[in-house]
């Protein structure tokens, strides 16, 4: 930290001590003035209500969906302080002084913090929307009443991070919106309006706890424009107090600036991690709405960096739709528009940019990625929306990926035949370690890439698992050695100094990128392990061969004396992978037949499902891991060193001749 952020945290935990002694707290204030517009208008109605009816329910019995727990029994109205993978209850001390990261205290934080979101109370609310039924209403109320009863401001693990309260501030106004406003049932009676002063009473002490701590310096990351997106959505929803002008514009500014600096101009968030530029760009189309509806629109630069976004997705998702699970994730969405379990939030996006964007071209690429115009779209957009969307698709599906190369947010795409059922898609990794000083979000994955064929995953990211809980796997599944790269004596590129922090970044320079109809290669490098005793720099050059379907890969090490040498490939679960003798691997998944080579020296290993330490895990849910084979080559040198291994792909019908001609 520079002095300028010693001396914030320093007013900033001086700004806590004052407040748990209840100094500078939100004070009391009643409403004035009338509510702010809805999002969209008309709301939507073209859905099949008995599917929101049927979600609805089960969370009036009870079940609420929470990462690896899957449907949790949590009761309704569940238990907001304790954490339901635990069973740990979290005191209700004063919020800012929790320690909300010592597992001992709280249990799994973000188990404690899923349900405390209210998505449920958006699917409660949509459930009303539909049906007009009262129990929905009357679930709603009773869903509120509980939280406002049992987290008051200021104390309990839902009052320490101001991006929870952020976030449920743009469930609640989903909610308020989909319920009927001021003029919602559940307003009615003494009881209602009695539920109704104390629900904007929170909403004030949400935006006033938020202007006052707000992420800033290291911190500045997506968790500052989660925050800020729920103070722009909160006082556009409800300008009812004097501050509400002033919270209004400074968030729009604010989270303006804020989605320009994390998002490079080519359209790679800059945290580097898949899941979370997916988040930040939802957050952008949020704020977008809301600022639409309220006649005040972001500007074109804003615009043109979330069409840039869209067009990255694009760009990385195979034929099938998989998009690789590169840096951290967490399986957190902003706002849960579609409560069932299989939706798909990136070909989502791609939807709502379909009909948004102008450009035809880009207009019909991503109506073709997306596949349809699913159900968050309608929430978000409208009814017409949809009916836009159907006129786009005729139009034609994209020719093509739009764009290939992402030089400022560092990844490359090579291959072939892209979006037919024979493409070849690798995604290469060339990019910063993250965002800011801490990398918070950050793997030390430089120089490794993906590999899809057909929409089959063959080569994929290890994923992240835990954040919190688990020390040794949090450190596993963000190292190198989880990666498709080369890890030096056993260490990662870059240093790690804690669960959300890496001390020493790996610095990657792409050397070249060319694509020509004949072949496309990427050259790059990088310094992770120029900090050893003996400094060791490692470049990989990526030259994919479009006729013969094959990728050399070639790695070079410069240094001066010996070294532990491994190069990992981590295989999709669904693959079958075997050693044919010393130099080959051969990897099948359904008509996918892969051949892997490299040449003599490297001792080939085949790892799955070990524990100590972990070696072959893949994550593709948070909280989730399976096994998954790993193929590690290793070796011992003295001085430079060069290796360049190939991957051949095959048809299915080569596979039996492939096999004879390895033995």
């Amino acid at each position: 930290m520079d002095a300028a952020e010693v001396s914030w945290r320093a007013a900033q935990f001086l700004r806590s001590r004052l407040e748990r002694r209840g100094i500078g707290l939100a004070s009391a204030e009643e409403p004035r003035g009338t509510p702010g517009p809805s999002w969209s208008a008309p709301l939507a109605q073209g859905f099949d209500a008995d599917t929101y009816r049927s979600c609805a329910d089960r969370i009036l019995a009870g079940y609420f969906p929470v990462f690896a727990l899957g449907e949790a029994s949590l009761g309704f109205p569940p238990d907001w302080n304790r954490d339901p993978k635990s069973g740990t209850r979290v005191p209700l001390t004063f919020g800012k002084t929790l320690n909300y990261r010592q597992e001992r205290l709280v249990g799994d934080i973000k188990y404690v913090w899923e349900p405390n979101r209210h998505a449920q109370l958006v699917t409660l609310a949509q459930a009303w929307h539909l049906t007009r039924e009262q129990h929905y209403a009357d679930g709603c109320a009773t869903f509120l009443d509980s939280w406002l009863s049992a987290c008051p401001y200021p104390l309990g693990v839902n009052w320490t991070s101001s991006m929870e309260l952020g976030l449920r501030l743009v469930n609640w106004s989903f909610a308020w919106h989909l319920l009927g406003g001021d003029s919602a049932v559940m307003f009615a009676g003494s009881q209602g309006r009695s539920l109704r002063m104390r629900w904007l009473a929170a909403v004030r002490q949400h935006c006033h706890f938020i202007a006052g701590h707000l992420s800033r310096h290291s911190s500045a990351n997506n968790h500052l424009l989660g925050e800020l997106l729920g103070l722009f959505v909160a006082s556009s929803t409800w300008p009812l107090w004097r501050e509400s002008p002033d919270w209004r514009a400074f968030a729009q500014r604010e989270f303006e600036h804020a989605a320009l600096a994390q998002n490079a101009p080519d359209g790679v968030n800059r945290e580097q991690a898949i899941w979370y530029h997916h988040e930040v760009a939802d957050m952008m189309l949020i704020a977008m709405l809301y600022g639409r509806a309220a006649g005040r629109d972001f500007g074109a630069e804003y615009h043109a960096r979330w069409a840039a976004m869209l067009e990255f997705i694009v760009a990385i998702m195979d034929v099938a739709g998989n998009v690789p699970c590169i840096g951290d994730g967490d399986d957190a969405v902003i706002a849960r528009l579609d409560p069932r379990g299989k939706f798909d939030a990136y070909r989502s996006l791609l939807a709502s940019g379909a009909v948004l964007l102008t450009d035809p071209l880009i207009r019909a690429q991503l109506a073709a990625k997306a596949r349809g115009f699913d159900d968050k779209s309608r929430w978000l957009l409208g009814d017409a929306a949809a009916r836009q969307f159907a006129s786009i698709i005729p139009g034609g599906r994209g020719s093509g990926v739009p764009r290939r190369v992402f030089p400022q947010g560092g990844y490359y795409v090579l291959g072939s035949d892209f979006d037919a059922t024979n493409e070849v898609r690798i995604v290469a990794d060339a990019a910063p370690l993250g965002y800011l000083s801490i990398a918070a979000h950050g793997h030390a994955d430089a120089l490794a890439f993906t590999l899809s064929v057909g929409g089959a995953e063959i080569l994929t990211d290890s994923g992240t698992y835990t954040y919190h809980a688990n020390e040794e796997w949090r450190s596993y599944f963000r190292g190198t050695r989880a990666h498709n790269t080369l890890a030096v004596d056993g260490l990662d590129q870059s240093v790690a100094g804690g669960n959300f922090l890496w001390t020493r970044h790996a610095e990657v320079t792409a050397v070249g990128f060319a694509s020509t109809p004949v072949a496309d290669t990427l050259a790059a490098e990088h310094d992770g392990y120029e900090r050893l005793a003996d400094p060791v720099t490692h470049r990989r050059e990526l030259c994919y061969l479009k006729s013969s379907r094959a990728l050399r890969v070639v790695d070079r090490l410069t240094c001066g004396s010996r070294h532990h040498v491994e190069i990992n490939w981590h295989f999709a679960p669904a693959c079958k992978v075997i050693l044919i003798g010393e130099r080959v691997a051969q990897v099948t998944r359904g008509a996918v037949l892969v051949e892997l080579s490299w040449p003599a020296g490297l001792r080939p290993r085949l790892a799955r499902g070990e524990q100590r330490p972990p070696r072959g895990w893949a994550s593709r849910a948070f909280d989730v891991k399976e096994p998954r084979t790993s193929l590690v080559l290793e070796c011992e040198i003295t001085g430079n060193w060069q290796v360049e291994s190939e991957l051949r792909i095959a048809a299915a019908a080569e596979l039996s001749a492939a096999s004879s001609h390895a033995l």
